[in-house]
């Protein structure tokens, strides 16, 4: 099909109010979307605050601990696989998803960790109780920064 066709396709779905426009001549067809197939789906959550990070004072630098946290705390970390924002709960009035001691199986959800405004659940992949939640809500997380140890 001629590019010149199809760009003219565009035009008249744009001046139109016609939302899909399929076009088949022979083996060649072409289909025009105005909207994404996919629905949006937002979670309800309460506004995210803007977050200002802040260099602490050197009295407030925590010392560099040698061990890593699988020695300190026996059990395996369920690490952040993305950079955002940290929730244990869908919304600031709703139950977290987790919490000390409670047995989890492989595909429960943990947390949520937003980034640029998509809400990602972080499901466990490992079986077992959790030990210990090393992030606090609602705090910025790093990619690989160990969020769970499970037990």
């Amino acid at each position: 099909m001629d590019v010149r066709k199809v760009k003219k396709l565009i035009e008249l779905i744009e001046d139109s109010g016609i939302a899909e426009l399929e076009i088949v001549e022979g083996e060649e067809s072409v289909r025009i979307t105005r909207y994404s197939a996919a629905p949006t789906v937002i979670a309800p959550i309460a506004p995210i605050p803007q977050t200002i990070i802040t260099t602490p004072a050197p009295s407030e630098v925590p010392v560099s601990n040698t061990t890593p946290i699988e020695d300190t705390v026996t059990g395996t970390t369920i690490d952040s696989p993305m950079v955002g924002t940290f929730y244990r709960s869908s919304s600031p009035t709703a139950t977290p998803f987790s919490e000390v001691g409670q047995k989890v199986s492989i595909g429960d959800t943990l947390c949520i960790i937003e980034a640029m405004k998509m809400l990602n659940e972080i499901e466990a992949d490992k079986s077992g109780t959790i030990k210990t939640i090393l992030v606090e809500n609602e705090q910025p997380v790093e990619f690989g920064q160990p969020l769970f140890v499970i037990a």
